[in-house]
């Protein structure tokens, strides 16, 4: 009877194990998102004319895949590289339509689950103690990153303060960092947001390094310290908070708002095609499965919206707008919707000039730099175009690393001379904000 008691003991005990490495220490289920990537691959495309455009569109558009880059085959042209993430019963007839079409392409990622793995290992082993055991060479959960702000907010009330600005479709809380010695004066801010389309787990853990970096040198670093002295930085982690958290534990590469389904039978917005300027036009989707879908209409999304909301409430002192993505290694800025020149173009360009550079010199990785619309694609309801439309003189989008070859994947050993070379840009682009480069905000258009 009391081996039968002890070896019942043992199972619970298991059984308790089990459950909290599955609702604790393995956010991803078993690590791996039940094996459900196994065999799928990841092809890099590249049209040569118009003609293979318009048969790679015809191709794509008869087969289910996850466009990475560009976003949609809308956006697909000659001369430029198109990756997509294609499913393993997939795989081989998109093998066999390209060879039969003379279309150039290769295939990047021949496995992807193998690659996820391989991204960020196994979780179980993380650091979850207080914010000096931090660990922010690795990818956090949502859960995580919130709690290390609040612990950031405890640590460093003189430089810190943490609110909330509304809250998701699901109903998270929205968390900004404020960072910045405390002033009775009305100072100059640079809002910062990461985390905008859910798979691009660079750009919280940037976010992250940012506020460490810029409270940790605040002693040492003058540059920093007259940053913060003269300056606020409004640093949002996470922008997309439904959509992170379910890339984190259901889909590795979910992109859009929310995790729930709605009456459409799809979810989610693509947050960056949801802003009130050239709202659903090119570039954009009004289909709710599409990945670029634009949303029932302008600022549906209560992230959007909480956002919009706070930068008009403190337009008057935001005087830098900076939006950070990934992937492709570029710096842009307005505009997206259109082939046109923006009035500071030369206070714009100067700024995007310096920061690249700044960039460069860390570890000589090159960034390509100028408006959204000639050095990505054209987009409308973009958020550095409303940024701008609203009186934000700078609005800058990052494209972090890579350029493809790890894509949406970059290793956790990435992360640290990432967000170092990324630092020096952002540096550059508000250090600028010190110096004279005005604008005459009357001069700015209604775009």
């Amino acid at each position: 009877m009391a081996q039968d008691h002890r070896s019942a003991f043992r199972a619970s005990v298991l059984l308790a194990c089990v459950i909290i490495c599955s609702n604790v220490l393995c956010p991803v289920g078993a690590y791996l998102y039940n094996n459900r990537y196994a065999g799928d691959q990841v092809f890099r495309i590249t049209p040569s004319n118009d003609e293979e455009v318009q048969v790679l569109k015809t191709i794509l558009s008869h087969m289910k895949v996850d466009f990475w880059q560009p976003n949609s085959v809308s956006l697909i042209g000659h001369n430029a590289t198109v990756d997509v993430h294609v499913k393993r019963n997939n795989t081989r007839d998109l093998h066999a339509r390209l060879k039969q079409e003379h279309i150039d392409y290769r295939v990047f990622i021949s496995n992807l689950q193998k690659e996820i793995e391989k991204q960020t290992g196994y979780r179980s082993s993380r650091k979850r103690r207080s914010e000096s055991h931090y660990d922010y060479e690795v990818y956090h959960s949502l859960e995580e990153i919130q709690s290390w702000m609040f612990e950031m907010n405890r640590t460093h009330e003189d430089l810190v303060d943490m609110f909330s600005i509304g809250k998701s479709y699901e109903g998270r809380p929205l968390y900004v960092l404020q960072l910045g010695k405390r002033s009775r004066l009305q100072k100059k801010a640079v809002w910062i947001d990461c985390g905008v389309h859910a798979r691009e787990w660079i750009g919280p853990a940037f976010c992250q390094w940012f506020v460490k970096e810029a409270i940790n040198s605040y002693q040492y670093d003058s540059v920093m310290r007259r940053l913060l002295n003269q300056l606020n930085f409004y640093v949002m982690p996470v922008f997309n908070v439904d959509g992170y958290h379910f890339s984190w534990t259901t889909d590795r590469f979910w992109r859009k708002t929310r995790s729930k389904n709605h009456k459409f039978h799809c979810r989610g917005v693509d947050a960056n095609r949801n802003w009130k300027v050239k709202w659903c036009d090119e570039g954009a989707s009004s289909h709710p499965c599409d990945d670029t879908y634009c949303g029932p209409f302008p600022e549906s999304e209560p992230e959007v919206k909480a956002v919009a909301k706070f930068l008009r409430k403190h337009k008057k002192r935001v005087k830098a707008y900076i939006s950070i993505h990934a992937y492709a290694q570029m710096l842009l800025y307005p505009y997206s919707y259109k082939y046109a020149t923006i009035p500071n173009f030369n206070c714009v360009e100067s700024a995007a000039h310096s920061a690249v550079t700044a960039l460069y010199s860390a570890y000589g990785v090159r960034y390509r730099y100028g408006p959204a619309s000639t050095t990505l694609y054209v987009s409308s309801g973009s958020s550095i175009d409303w940024a701008y439309r609203n009186g934000i003189p700078y609005a800058f989008a990052f494209e972090l690393r890579d350029t493809g070859y790890y894509g949406f994947l970059l290793p956790e050993s990435l992360i640290n001379p990432t967000c170092t070379e990324t630092m020096r840009a952002v540096k550059a682009i508000a250090s600028g904000l010190l110096k004279k480069c005005e604008t005459n905000r009357e001069r700015f258009p209604y775009i």
